[in-house]
């Protein structure tokens, strides 16, 4: 009998939302410090002119921070906005938080009368949002599958922020899933893309290196 991947994501995704929703404030808040502070102190971050990044909900790794950051260094910094009608998002350059405005899913977007869409991304990072990850960067999203067609035709790289407690030793995959090249969490960072894994099978059984 085959293994109803779709089943136990359902199961994982309904355990990471319980997680998050159990924190206390305060716990929350210095573990997207800690994540921040990683993540800008990365040489990737630090190099890049570009930053991709979503933002967040209440729910998941803060981001606000980051934007912050990034426009204060004189970065680019885009976010995400759902293409009406598609599965489908697009990046719109931001020069700060009012130019977002609640859309798709009750998430700020940027608004698109005053934010240009970009169509290149070069010497870009891509920070990635995720209810979960393993070790071997692989990501669980919502299910919708937004990020999973954008990164098809991003080639830049990428960082997944997540909760150490909300990070798997192997998550259920499809072929075409593309992995981050660095996670990060509030205990660590864990460097991935020199890594070489088995293309086949539902499951990834990975040995992961030091570090988280």
């Amino acid at each position: 009998m085959g293994i109803d991947i779709r089943g136990i994501k359902q199961q994982l995704r309904a355990s990471s939302k319980e997680y998050r929703r159990s924190l206390r404030l305060s716990e929350k808040v210095r573990m997207d410090e800690a994540i921040f502070k990683q993540v800008a102190a990365l040489p990737e971050y630090q190099k890049a002119k570009l930053l991709l990044t979503y933002i967040s909900t209440p729910i998941e790794v803060a981001t606000f921070r980051l934007v912050e950051d990034a426009l204060r260094k004189g970065k680019t910094v885009a976010a995400p906005r759902c293409v009406p009608g598609k599965i489908a998002m697009d990046f719109y350059r931001i020069t700060s938080m009012r130019d977002l405005e609640s859309a798709s899913f009750s998430v700020l977007e940027p608004k698109t009368e005053c934010c240009p869409r970009l169509t290149r991304f070069p010497e870009a990072v891509c920070i990635l949002p995720g209810l979960a990850f393993d070790r071997a960067g692989f990501r669980l999203g919502y299910g919708k599958g937004y990020y999973d067609r954008f990164l098809s035709r991003y080639h830049g790289v990428t960082i997944g922020i997540c909760y150490n407690a909300c990070v798997h030793d192997e998550l259920p995959r499809g072929r075409f899933d593309r992995r981050a090249d660095i996670l990060v969490t509030e205990s660590g960072v864990l460097r991935l893309k020199k890594e070489k894994l088995p293309v086949k099978g539902a499951f990834v059984r990975y040995r992961p290196p030091d570090g988280i």
